[in-house]
């Protein structure tokens, strides 16, 4: 029965933090204007 208990309130607390950050909404801001470095250097 506890592990039951256990269970549901972790549900719940999962939930009310999923309801928590989609209340929240996406951050305001932008993308970085510099590129991402993502070619492998050369090996000596």
């Amino acid at each position: 029965m506890r592990t039951l208990v256990a269970a549901a309130t972790g549900l719940a607390l999962a939930f009310a933090v999923v309801l928590t950050l989609t209340a929240l909404g996406t951050p305001s801001g932008g993308t970085s204007p510099k590129p991402l470095l993502t070619t492998v250097p050369a090996h000596p």
